[in-house]
């Protein structure tokens, strides 16, 4: 790649990093986009992600004080898990809208307007994010322990439930990718050590956590894989952008394996136009080429010796940034049902720009690449 090139990505590789800083809140929470207006809150999984991608990029405070907001927030309900969890056990059916939330206001609050809350998949993100920082940056985790026991808890009960997906869709399924959060997230806490080398969690439940582990990879296997690839969800056969999470970096499947080729390959053939699609049929602002998941497509690329594809997938995400420099959720360049597009805006506006995950994915991208 010219020099010139290179250096235009470093430079929005670096205003990315401050554009996060930027919009992070005092409470440590990242905004999914601070000028759009059912993004101004946090998830889990999308803030998970963003501090991951600072945690690499050596700003290590701002991801430290991202999981500390995290760990907040989870334990100001730890009696609230610790009931939803006595009662699973004991028999009762717990509905979806007394689940804990998949999005919190900036200051740790619930939020009081509807939303489709009930998902998974943010629980175990979060637990596999704080493992992989600590390690990297040899963080100590005793002040997490509660927290960590919690999120632990409540996904040995419930990590398994239908829940709504990564797109805030198809609540009565099972997803795979959001299966293999769940089953990264327990993994990395079962084998977690603390500054003295001791198991942050208990005996029990990290047999309880490793048992789980060990039957959602049974899940997967059994009724997750179709035709040789992963599937959206349980016992389907379409493909999903999501799943490319499974390969890289969760290794819900060994990602240089036949499952995570025929998944890659599949991904590659029905979504990558010059970005990728969430998955065939989308109608949200018409189903465009998401950012996010064209920078997991190059990671994978990335990290299974494919960098001239992973480069052609960071030059394409660049090419995409407004003149002020932000990154779009999606684009609609290739968009497959545009007639969707004016009902979306009507009702929530442009397309969020800037979408901090977005700006998180292209950081962490670019970092694999070896800019």
């Amino acid at each position: 790649m010219p020099t010139a090139a290179r250096s235009d990505l470093r430079t929005l590789v670096e205003s990315s990093l401050t554009l996060i800083e930027a919009h992070q809140h005092p409470s440590g929470a990242y905004p999914a986009s601070p000028d759009y207006p059912v993004y101004r809150y946090s998830w889990l999984r999308d803030g998970a992600f963003i501090a991951d991608a600072m945690s690499r990029a050596g700003r290590a405070d701002s991801a430290d004080r991202f999981l500390r907001w995290c760990a907040t927030v989870i334990d100001a309900r730890a009696d609230r898990i610790a009931d939803l969890v006595a009662r699973a056990t004991g028999g009762e059916q717990i509905p979806a809208d007394e689940m804990l939330p998949t999005r919190y206001t900036l200051d740790g609050g619930d939020g009081d307007e509807p939303w489709w809350n009930f998902q998974l998949d943010g629980y175990g993100t979060w637990l596999w994010v704080l493992a992989t920082h600590a390690t990297r940056h040899a963080r100590p985790l005793a002040a997490y322990r509660p927290a960590i026991e919690s999120t632990v808890d409540y996904l040995v009960a419930f990590g398994d439930r239908p829940c709504y997906d990564w797109w805030e869709e198809h609540a009565t399924h099972r997803h795979v990718a959001t299966v293999g959060a769940v089953l990264a997230g327990l993994r990395a806490a079962a084998e977690a050590r603390d500054e003295h080398g001791d198991p942050v969690l208990d005996a029990a439940r990290a047999r309880a956590a490793a048992d789980r582990v060990t039957a959602l990879e049974a899940l997967v296997t059994s009724e997750g894989v179709a035709d040789g690839h992963l599937t959206k969800w349980l016992g389907g056969t379409a493909v999903d952008g999501s799943l490319l999470a499974c390969l890289t970096p969760f290794e819900v499947v060994d990602p240089r394996g036949p499952v995570a080729e025929h998944t890659y390959d599949q991904v590659r053939q029905q979504l990558l136009r010059g970005g990728v699609y969430r998955y065939l049929g989308d109608t949200f602002y018409g189903g465009g080429e998401w950012l996010i998941l064209t920078a997991w497509l190059g990671w994978h690329e990335a990290r299974t010796g494919r960098t001239e594809e992973a480069m052609r997938r960071l030059d394409w995400i660049a090419a995409q940034a407004t003149i002020e420099g932000h990154l779009p959720e999606q684009v609609s360049g290739n968009t497959q049902r545009p007639e969707y597009i004016a009902e979306w805006t009507d009702r929530w506006g442009p397309v969020a720009t800037p979408l901090l995950w977005s700006h998180a994915m292209f950081v962490t991208l670019a970092l694999e690449v070896g800019l």
